[in-house]
Parts: C-alpha cells; sequence; structure tokens
C-alpha cells in the first residue's frame, strides 16, 4: 500500500458499536472501531506509518459495498465476505490472515491449530502478533481465534466485542465464563 493517494473513509453503526472503514483504490484496507472522530489522530498515525498521506476523504459510495456486506453480516445473511481488501504486512502475517479466512462462520481456532494450519507449528506466539495486526477484523475473522484452552484471549476491539461477535455467530459453546 505504499504511496498510495487516495484514501476513502466512512462510518457505520453497528450492534457492537461504530465502526470506521478505510479504503485505498485498490480496496478496504483499514477497519476500526470506534467513530472517525474518536479514532482520527491514531488512523492519520497508522496511516503515515504505511506510507500514506494521512489524509483522507469522507466517501460513502467508495466504501458502500463493504458497509453494506458489513450490515449482511450483523444482520445475519452474510458468513463470508468478499469485499476487496488491500492488505499490507509481512508474508508470515498475510500467510496468517488467508488462514483466519478459511475458519467458518459460527466456528473457532486456537493459535496453536492456525500455526499448525500454515506450518509453523512452534509460531503460535507469533501467531498472535499478526492476529493482533490483522488490519481487517470482523472481514478477517480474527475474532474466531481462541485460546487452546477454549479461553477468550486478546482481540483489538476489547475482550467484549469479540465475545459479542462469537455470540452472534452461534459460537457461545466455545466461550468460557470470565
Amino acid at each position: 500500500m505504499n504511496n498510495r493517494s487516495a484514501c476513502f473513509v466512512d462510518e457505520m453503526n453497528s450492534p457492537i458499536g461504530p465502526l470506521t472503514i478505510v479504503a485505498s483504490e485498490q480496496g478496504v484496507c483499514h477497519l476500526h472501531f470506534g467513530s472517525i472522530e474518536s479514532i482520527h489522530a491514531s488512523l492519520r498515525a497508522k496511516l503515515l506509518k504505511l506510507g500514506m498521506s494521512g489524509e483522507w476523504q469522507q466517501c460513502s459510495e467508495t466504501l458502500s459495498q463493504a458497509k453494506e456486506q458489513l450490515e449482511e453480516y450483523f444482520s445475519g445473511h452474510r458468513l463470508t465476505f468478499d469485499v476487496p481488501v488491500d492488505l499490507t504486512g509481512t508474508l508470515f502475517q498475510k500467510r496468517v490472515w488467508d488462514a483466519l479466512k478459511e475458519i467458518k462462520f459460527g466456528e473457532t481456532r486456537s493459535y496453536k491449530q492456525i500455526a499448525e494450519a500454515i506450518g509453523a507449528p512452534k509460531a503460535v506466539r507469533a501467531i498472535g502478533g499478526a492476529n493482533n495486526r490483522n488490519p481487517v477484523p470482523i472481514i478477517i475473522p480474527c475474532h474466531r481465534v481462541i485460546g487452546s484452552n477454549g479461553s477468550m484471549v486478546g482481540y483489538g476491539g476489547g475482550l467484549d466485542k469479540k465475545e459479542m461477535l462469537l455470540i452472534h455467530e452461534g459460537s457461545r459453546e466455545h466461550l468460557l465464563t470470565h
């Protein structure tokens, strides 16, 4: 995503609170928990770090497909996403994110299972790091990764949002009371 000048942003309400969606000309590159106003400074810093100008324009039309698919997901009418994405990350991170896309709606996997799936069985901690850096949560379902013992562990949007997403997907039986 380096040296891309166009950056589009819009926000939407969801059952887990406001979501801010960011796209380059190639596709969705970030999904943030919170309104544009609440994440303004951190978003600008993240875009600059990725080699983008840090400037954006609000554009509902450009992000309409992503918003529509997220609304369908939250209403229970969408199980997978096919909106174009524009991901920036290491090869390892991209392998992890590809593995996350294989976790079906309503299912969960452990970090260890993801490590084994990508052929790096000893990289459990690195899987956690890549999961934490997923730029498009929900679209790439990092919320479906739980601890080996079924416990809720880390989520950029907060464990309450992770739990709500898993309950929405019918994954209650995988959750431990906390």
